[in-house]
C-alpha cells in the first residue's frame, strides 16, 4: 500500500492486500464446491457498486439542490428523507446530512473501523479503510484534502465526522455554479462519490465528464 502522500490511489494498488487474496480464495472454493453461482455474486457486487451506490447518493444530493423543502427535510432528519426516495438497508439505517457551505467543510471517516452508508455510497473505496486515511483524516484534515487535489482557503472550516456502528454521515456538497436550470439528473451526473465523503468537490458542467 502507497504511502500517506498517496492516499487517492489506494485503489490501484498492483499488488492485492492479504484480506483481498484470502477473500477471492475463499470466493473460488465456494464456486469450486457449487456453493456460490458466480453470475450472481457478480450481479451482487455490481449492485452494490453501481446501483446500491454512488448514483443512489447522487440522486439525493440532486433532489436536495433542486428541491428546498427537501433539502430541509435532509438536513433535519437525513434517514427518513432518503427513505423517501427508496434509499434503506443495512448501514443506512441512521443517517446525518452535514452540508458543505461558503464557510465550512465536511469530511467523513471511520476511525474505528470502516463503517459506511452503503444503500446510498455502495461499496466503500479501498482508501476509505485505509489505516493512513483513518487516522490523518482527524489529525490533519486539510493535509488530506490536499493529497486529493483540494485546497480551501484558511477561512472555510474543516469539520471532520466520525462515524460509528450506530449512525452514518453523508456530505451534501455544494451547487457548483452554473447549474441553473439543469434536471435532477443532469445535476446528479455531477455528484462524485468523494464530494459525498467530503474528500471531492461536485463536479462543474465544464469538467462533468472528469472522474
Amino acid at each position: 500500500m502507497p504511502g500517506d502522500d498517496h492516499l487517492h490511489n489506494h485503489d490501484h494498488s498492483d499488488v492485492p492486500s492479504d484480506l483481498a487474496l484470502r477473500v477471492k480464495a475463499l470466493e473460488s472454493l465456494l464456486v469450486e464446491k457449487g456453493l456460490v453461482d458466480p453470475e450472481a455474486l457478480n450481479v451482487l457486487i455490481d449492485t452494490y457498486e453501481t446501483k446500491v451506490g454512488p448514483r443512489n447518493g447522487a440522486k439525493v444530493v440532486a433532489r436536495a439542490w433542486s428541491d428546498p423543502a427537501y433539502k430541509a427535510r435532509l438536513l433535519s432528519k437525513g434517514g427518513k428523507a432518503i427513505a423517501e426516495l427508496g434509499f434503506t438497508g443495512r448501514q443506512g439505517e441512521d443517517m446525518i446530512v452535514v452540508e458543505n457551505t461558503d464557510t465550512t467543510h465536511n469530511m467523513v471517516v471511520c476511525t474505528l473501523c470502516s463503517c459506511y452508508p452503503w444503500p446510498v455510497l455502495g461499496l466503500p473505496p479501498v482508501w476509505y479503510k485505509a489505516a493512513p486515511y483513518r487516522s490523518r483524516a482527524v489529525r490533519d484534515p486539510r493535509g488530506v484534502l490536499a493529497d486529493f487535489g483540494v485546497t480551501l482557503p484558511d477561512s472555510v472550516e474543516v469539520r471532520v465526522w466520525d462515524s460509528t456502528a450506530e449512525l452514518r454521515y453523508l456530505v451534501l456538497p455544494q451547487r457548483p455554479p452554473g447549474t441553473d436550470g439543469m434536471s435532477e439528473n443532469e445535476l446528479a451526473a455531477l455528484v462524485t462519490r468523494d464530494s459525498m465523503i467530503g474528500t471531492g468537490l461536485a463536479k462543474t458542467p465544464s469538467t462533468k465528464g472528469s472522474t
